[in-house]
């Protein structure tokens, strides 16, 4: 689906997290008023389109309720002349009440994404979110039975969590069948109270290959649950990446934990020979970023080789024993 994003930074919330600091880690500093709104989507939607005009950035249903309706109705003109066929927006657990989804979905609001984080109380205090783990719970399920689809945002390596937090977190969003997930490894950020703890000595983010394993963990949960993540790790943005202290961010994430699985299976798969073939399009993340699975993979057998064919179904390796699919290996790593 196609998402056309409007990003209001900070709008709404009723405080600074300690994590976050959107005038730091992205381009869109500014937030922009309906009028613009409405001005831009006129340049950029298609006559006829089944995408969805996003609201991100901000807790949006925490906006003075004038403006969040100046904004819905910027984007739902569009709805009615088939240029998109929803609206998406995001926001925080404890501003989700009855009243405010029955006018969402009035609006023509489709999709909520709501930040949860994490499922742990004593993590959610140290990150100052001014949630409970009960209220993520309440307000996905709220939203669900309102008809909404559901996105769940979690932020695995947060002050006081660690690896078995991140999956007994990740397991609890699991159980609320979400439509999808967003997962995005805590990174430190100039401008940030947890920039302050992290140059006091207080908090160590994790390094880029614990990060790349745990959310490989977390991807092979995903799909063995059958739960799309659609995003893995922060998007890359120069002003994010001037003002990143420590962390682990990179600006292909996704496939570098894409990779990590690859590698598993492959290591796995030796045993049936050193042969493989998989699906053109899957060659990339098999091969891993900039070549990395296969400078390894020499390393543990320099016979082995990894070819291409069309009739290999896509994330399955064929060696020339059997046809394995990819997340099928129950080979998680450690933390």
């Amino acid at each position: 689906m196609k998402i056309y994003p409007v990003f209001i930074p900070h709008a709404g919330c009723p405080h600074r997290c300690l994590f976050c600091a959107q005038d730091r880690s992205t381009s869109h500093a500014d937030v922009p008023s309906a009028e613009a709104v409405g001005t831009w989507l006129e340049t950029v939607l298609p006559e006829q389109g089944d995408g969805e005009i996003a609201f991100y950035g901000g807790t949006f249903t925490s906006l003075p309720e004038e403006q969040q309706t100046l904004y819905l109705d910027s984007a739902t003109c569009h709805i009615a002349s088939g240029r998109v066929s929803g609206i998406r927006i995001s926001t925080r657990p404890d501003a989700l009440d009855a009243r405010t989804l029955a006018r969402l979905s009035d609006a023509g609001v489709t999709t909520v994404e709501i930040g949860c984080q994490s499922f742990n109380d004593a993590v959610l205090i140290n990150s100052k979110r001014g949630h409970t783990a009960v209220d993520s719970v309440r307000s996905v399920q709220a939203c669900q039975v309102a008809g909404f689809q559901v996105g769940i945002q979690l932020m695995p390596g947060l002050p006081g969590g660690d690896g078995e937090e991140a999956i007994r977190s990740l397991q609890q969003a699991i159980d609320l069948k979400p439509s999808f997930l967003r997962i995005y490894p805590t990174v430190v950020v100039e401008g940030t109270e947890l920039a302050e703890h992290w140059r006091a000595g207080d908090f160590t983010p994790w390094s880029l290959d614990q990060a790349i394993d745990l959310c490989a963990d977390m991807l092979l949960r995903c799909r063995k649950h059958g739960v799309p993540i659609i995003r893995l790790g922060l998007q890359s943005d120069p002003q994010l990446e001037e003002n990143l202290l420590d962390g682990p961010y990179h600006p292909a994430f996704g496939q570098l934990v894409r990779s990590r699985l690859w590698r598993r299976a492959l290591s796995h798969a030796g045993r049936h020979g050193n042969n493989f073939t998989v699906n053109p399009s899957d060659l990339s993340d098999a091969l891993g970023h900039r070549g990395e699975n296969r400078e390894w993979l020499k390393q543990a057998d320099p016979h082995i080789t990894i070819s291409v064919d069309q009739s290999v179904a896509r994330e399955s390796l064929r060696t020339s024993e059997v046809d394995l699919q990819l997340f099928d290996f129950n080979v998680q790593g450690g933390h």
